[in-house]
């Protein structure tokens, strides 16, 4: 059975959330990723094959062998 690494909580909820990759800078927002979310302290657990396959995206449209669904603006601001 598994456990949190974080908690030792043996439940989990499977959720659907927005994952943001970034990488050298660059960033892809990954929206209706699949991950497991520990029920007590929320701690998010990813398949390995589902951050390969945003890995591979990421390199794909910097590539510029494929081409993302859309471009959207993000806001930036530091902190003092």
């Amino acid at each position: 059975m598994k456990k949190c690494n974080f908690c030792g909580c043996k439940e989990f909820s499977e959720k659907r959330i927005d994952y943001i990759y970034r990488r050298s800078g660059e960033i892809l927002l990954v929206p209706n990723t699949p991950v497991e979310v520990c029920d007590q302290c929320g701690m998010e657990y990813y398949e390995g094959k589902v951050l390969e396959e945003i890995e591979r995206r990421f390199l794909a449209i910097q590539n510029k062998t494929e081409t993302p669904d859309r471009y959207v603006q993000i806001p930036e601001v530091a902190f003092v």
